[in-house]
């Protein structure tokens, strides 16, 4: 079992593990909650990566000494450096060695979507933001958080919806099925009742209401034309950080640039993914979107298996 990697993908809505063998063949696999530190504390992260690492070591019949190097994508990692040495310290007590390394999750993304390959990964998923890499050089772009930002992302899909259903409500807007499907889905007596499953105590969380993006996506497959724009405008803001990515690392005119992508909020496929084509298409020739190769959390194994060539 010597030569292991682990790979650990940590997100705003779930974190996911997944030990490899040398030649990166699956041997166990778990998911479990946020490790997003501002919504469950570092002890509430050190306890999720302590339970995950714990399954798949017992899965796969491994203790963590087989583990030849680990890579731990953590959201929000690098926004606040006191936090971030907090973070560092955590997989040391739980594996017992230092053959590790923390980093954002952003680099699962692009490690998985692209194969470590010099190229852009958009994430949008609770939140969103984009990761590059050219010739050794790395970058990132949004991921300002949902207070601030995080355009394109299932949370600022969901509350976009959440903002047409109110002027629906109000009149201020025709109402058309997002109005209908969210009113049946929260069994609504009254519109002014949603507000009960947004604000308040227990409810709400910057996940909850993530994953109302999904009544969004509803509502444009049903013919919403407000429920559309919402995902056209998303395709154009995830767009934007791929241009931004493709001047700050520097890539020369005429030069491809390979663009991915992970997250949920690409479950919507093409209603996310034909707008962001096409405004990338605008913007450059050059950009080539492809799907992904493989998952983020394979991608934090790969990642794992990079970095423990180079050390």
């Amino acid at each position: 079992m010597r030569g292991c990697y682990l790979g650990v993908d940590g997100g705003g809505t779930t974190t996911r593990f997944l030990l490899v063998d040398a030649d990166l063949h699956p041997l166990a696999e778990a998911e479990l909650g946020t490790t997003w530190f501002p919504q469950v504390g570092i002890d509430g992260a050190a306890a999720v990566l302590e339970q995950g690492i714990a399954q798949v070591l017992s899965m796969a019949g491994a203790d963590a000494d087989t583990i030849q190097m680990a890579f731990f994508g953590l959201p929000a990692y690098g926004e606040n450096a006191q936090v971030a040495r907090q973070l560092d310290t955590l997989p040391q007590a739980i594996l017992g060695h230092a053959r590790y390394r923390c980093g954002n999750d952003m680099l699962c993304g692009w490690a998985g979507s692209l194969a470590c390959a010099d190229g852009i990964n958009l994430i949008a998923g609770t939140g969103s933001m984009g990761y590059g890499q050219r010739g050794g050089l790395g970058q990132r772009a949004g991921g300002w958080g949902d207070a601030i930002g995080d355009e394109g992302s299932a949370h600022w899909i969901a509350v976009q919806g959440l903002n047409a259903f109110s002027r629906m409500s109000d009149g201020r807007l025709p109402k058309g099925p997002l109005h209908a499907i969210v009113r049946q889905v929260f069994a609504l007596e009254n519109d002014l009742a949603l507000c009960a499953h947004v604000y308040g105590d227990a409810v709400g969380s910057r996940t909850d209401i993530a994953r109302m993006a999904a009544l969004v996506l509803a509502a444009a497959q049903a013919g919403d034309a407000q429920a559309q724009r919402i995902y056209q405008a998303a395709g154009d803001e995830l767009a934007r950080i791929a241009i931004a990515l493709r001047s700050a690392l520097a890539f020369a005119p005429g030069e491809p640039v390979p663009v991915s992508y992970s997250g949920g909020a690409f479950h919507a496929g093409e209603w996310l993914l034909a707008p962001l084509r096409n405004r990338l298409h605008a913007a450059a020739t050059e950009f080539d979107l492809r799907p992904p190769l493989h998952s983020p959390v394979m991608g934090a194994a790969l990642y794992a298996q990079h970095l423990a060539r180079v050390r």
